[in-house]
């Protein structure tokens, strides 16, 4: 069984990002990314510290805007605009999930789709679906799909469940699976949570890709002998015997799955490093492409 790294492979992304932040530089463009977070939830404080770190390492330009809860919808809107409209800006994210009151699909909308290094603006989830090289996808799926390339999994008329159908995850990466090209051109089935006899579904798949938000859902019997399991699950559960007294596991309980696997990430250190390095990737793309 090969456990995926997801550290080590997003480590070595982000020296390629390194290098390419340098000859931005060189050439007199820093890549400049703004995060923007509404609110006092402690994971997405936690999240936006991560990116703003991994920003400042790889010698980015990096802007961190926090914003009371109060926040109104027009003074988030303003920030946005701003960002829009500020050269030194390449990359615009507004922290997910933003308070209830706030609109997050206007959010997103009123983005410079050449700035929505998250990928979640209309503009470009349609250039995700029309296989456009132009699109900004998102970072999990992304992060996903350089997993498998990485990891010399073949995708190519590979059996691909999807379990989950997010805009944040699964509807773009089953996009991503059936695209044609490296890390492309499988057969994919998007399952969820209303799919009829979900354990046998998925048992079918040559790679199962968990994105159901629901800790350690995905049992032995959702596995089929050989696969290959990417966990896009992050959830903090109860641990009595942690210090912490929670812990964190993915959407597939590892223990019991991981025998039967070909390949499988862990949960941490699989998928939730890639998203943030495929962040600060779509950041310098988005740079290379201002300065055209």
């Amino acid at each position: 069984m090969q456990l995926i790294d997801g550290k080590a492979i997003a480590q070595r992304i982000n020296e390629q990002t390194r290098t390419a932040v340098a000859q931005l530089k060189s050439n007199g463009i820093t890549p400049g990314l703004a995060v923007v977070v509404v609110g006092d939830d402690p994971a997405s404080h936690a999240y936006v510290r991560s990116k703003e770190r991994t920003a400042a390492d790889l010698g980015m330009h990096s802007v961190k805007i926090e914003m009371p809860a109060a926040t109104t919808q027009e003074q988030l809107l303003a920030e946005v605009h701003r960002f829009n409209a500020d050269p030194a800006i390449h990359g615009i994210l507004v922290q997910s999930p933003p308070p209830k009151h706030i609109d997050e699909r206007a959010i997103v909308e009123a983005l410079d789709p050449r700035k929505d290094v998250d990928g979640f603006h209309p503009v470009n989830v349609a250039k995700v679906a029309m296989g456009d090289p132009d699109a900004f996808v998102p970072c999990t799926p992304l992060g996903c799909q350089r997993l498998l390339i990485e990891s010399g999994i073949e995708t190519a008329g590979a059996n691909v469940v999807v379990l989950g159908r997010s805009m944040i995850v699964g509807k773009p990466m089953a996009f991503l699976l059936m695209n044609k090209g490296r890390g492309g051109d499988a057969t994919v089935t998007v399952a969820h949570s209303r799919t009829k006899n979900l354990a046998a579904v998925c048992a079918q798949a040559d790679i199962l890709i968990a994105a159901i938000g629901q800790p350690e859902f995905v049992k032995a019997n959702f596995v089929r002998e050989g696969a290959v399991v990417i966990d896009v699950g992050i959830n903090r559960v109860t641990d009595r015997t942690s210090p912490k007294g929670s812990k964190l596991v993915g959407d597939v309980a590892f223990a019991e799955v991981a025998p039967k696997c070909r390949a499988i990430t862990p949960v941490p250190g699989g998928v939730g490093p890639m998203t943030i390095a495929m962040l600060m990737h779509n950041t310098v793309l988005a740079a290379q492409r201002a300065g055209r």
